[in-house]
């Protein structure tokens, strides 16, 4: 394949047996080809063995991503390029992503990073996703709930666990609705679903998530929306659940069907329904905490993620509220 520089090379054989071929060296063994290019090797495949042909200091390199591309396998039984580029970004900056213990925590691999759970909460999080198909996200703003529901949802996507996404929201907020808003239908819309969109973008190429969303593999609709479907081979999210009505809840909870996954993320401190309304989010909470096959992850302020600042203003909030409380 390709040529080595003029200086002094070596030979490194290193074991595959066990691993997928197509799937570690990629159609046209383009995953070696990209190790090539960035590293300045020689690959080449004999029998059950990879021969590594380059300078001495790049063998062991090259030997640590090929073995993590092979951890990846052996757990998500799919790698791609995108997979491959940030294998090698990580081992060229001297980061492991794996190890036996990193591995397991490996959500996604975007094309600049690695998506995997920062604090306890969201390794709760992650664990009852793989473990239940009904996983309820419950805490205050920055935790990270929805963005790291996306991550799961895009990575079973990857992993040909599922053969669609789709992520609703409520439509109602601040005391907002539809009818009352001008423009078309879209424009009305994607205010609310923008978060969706972010989280989708920050992990996906732009234009992938337009293609996946042409052919409808993705689709980002409001909840009224999903009256009347069964979504099988789908991985569903339903963010903001605090803003729904008992009776959108029940809808939305039946949509699942064969073989899908189910998030529902919320904030109950952050219910913006009228003052009378019972929120869907609490009256579910209420009925199925505690029903078998169903998880309640439940987030704190230890968890948030984002600014440091977002932990403490949220603090202050909760004094503040207490303080009324007492008096």
């Amino acid at each position: 394949m390709g040529l080595t520089t003029a200086k002094s090379t070596t030979e490194k054989r290193l074991p595959i047996r066990g691993a997928n071929p197509v799937e570690l060296l990629g159609a046209n063994d383009t995953n070696l080809k990209l190790i090539e290019n960035h590293l300045e090797v020689s690959l080449y495949v004999r029998g059950d063995e990879l021969i590594v042909r380059g300078e001495e200091s790049k063998l062991l390199l090259v030997e640590n991503i090929i073995m993590e591309m092979m951890a990846v396998l052996s757990r998500k039984k799919f790698i791609d390029k995108d997979d491959v580029l940030i294998i090698i970004r990580l081992a060229q900056s001297g980061q492991s992503s794996l190890g036996e213990v990193g591995l397991d925590s490996v959500v996604l691999f975007t094309r600049s990073d690695v998506i995997k759970p920062r604090t306890p909460g969201q390794e709760r999080y992650f664990a009852a996703t793989l473990e239940h198909d009904m996983v309820f996200g419950l805490g205050p703003a920055g935790t990270g709930k929805t963005y790291m529901a996306v991550a799961f949802a895009i990575s079973a996507l990857k992993n040909r666990e599922v053969k669609k996404i789709i992520l609703t929201r409520p439509a109602v907020e601040a005391g907002e609705r539809l009818g009352f808003l001008p423009g078309d239908l879209r424009e009305k819309v994607d205010p609310y679903l923008a978060p969706l969109y972010d989280a989708l973008f920050d992990m996906m190429p732009h234009d992938k998530v337009h293609l996946l969303m042409e052919q409808r593999i993705i689709e980002i609709i409001p909840l009224a929306y999903m009256r009347g479907r069964t979504l099988d081979n789908a991985f569903i999210i339903l963010d903001e659940a605090q803003n729904t009505t008992p009776m959108q809840m029940k809808m939305f909870l039946t949509r699942m069907g064969v073989n899908s996954k189910i998030i529902i993320t919320g904030d109950p401190s952050q219910i913006d329904l009228p003052k009378n309304d019972e929120s869907g989010l609490l009256q579910a909470e209420r009925i199925l905490r505690g029903v078998e096959g169903i998880a309640f992850i439940d987030f704190d302020e230890s968890d948030i993620v984002r600014h440091k600042l977002l932990r403490r203003i949220l603090k202050a909030y909760d004094e503040s509220n207490n303080h009324k409380a007492d008096s």
